[in-house]
């Protein structure tokens, strides 16, 4: 991975609002449910992280992807 230079700056950076984290931690990314293909891409180290991810949890890397993305759906569904 590439590492990227931080810039700092000082003072104040501009008007901050605050989110709640409302996306799941990896270890809740691995139920089943019915599912539809499509072709998408991502970047390597979105993949590399999700395959490092589902290794600790002894599932596969896309299904967490997908119940990644339907827990960012619901929330706004």
């Amino acid at each position: 991975m590439k590492k990227h230079k931080v810039k700092y700056t000082k003072g104040p950076i501009g008007k901050i609002k605050i989110v709640d984290d409302f996306l799941p931690k990896p270890k809740d990314l691995v139920l089943k449910e019915e599912t539809k293909k499509i072709t998408i891409s991502l970047t390597k180290a979105s993949i590399d992280f999700f395959k490092s991810e589902a290794a600790k949890y002894h599932t596969n890397y896309q299904t967490m992807i997908r119940v990644l993305i339907d827990k960012y759906t619901s929330r706004y569904v």
